[in-house]
């Protein structure tokens, strides 16, 4: 497998880590950590353990996708210049084809 590949496949696990725990939240305070309090006059110490650590895994993979889409365009696979003369060859042979002159109408032509 290639490391473009590799990376790819990284991308993917952290897309869908990030979705999976921003749908966890709620962005009103409430989601997971809602349900450890049982009301709102409570305030728990796990409750707002949750809440830092469901922000700081947002944040932490929110920058990971971000590096790894930034290495990701550093390990695309290039050509090693065979893919450009190829390209060039391909193009030379339809300006060879291509005519140079155009058609001219000599009168002959009538439409009836």
């Amino acid at each position: 497998m290639t490391t473009y590949g590799l990376i790819l496949i990284l991308i993917i696990i952290v897309a869908i880590a990030l979705i999976l725990i921003v749908m966890v939240q709620n962005p009103k305070g409430g989601g997971l950590s809602s349900s450890f309090g049982g009301g709102g006059s409570q305030s728990l110490g796990g409750v707002q353990n949750t809440n830092k650590f469901l922000d700081n895994t947002t944040w932490t993979l929110a920058i990971a996708m971000f590096a790894l889409i930034l290495l990701a365009n550093f390990a695309i696979p290039r050509g090693n210049g065979s893919d450009s003369n190829q390209l060039d060859n391909t193009l030379d042979g339809i300006e060879a084809t291509t005519p140079t002159e155009t058609p001219t109408n000599t009168g002959n032509d009538s439409i009836q």
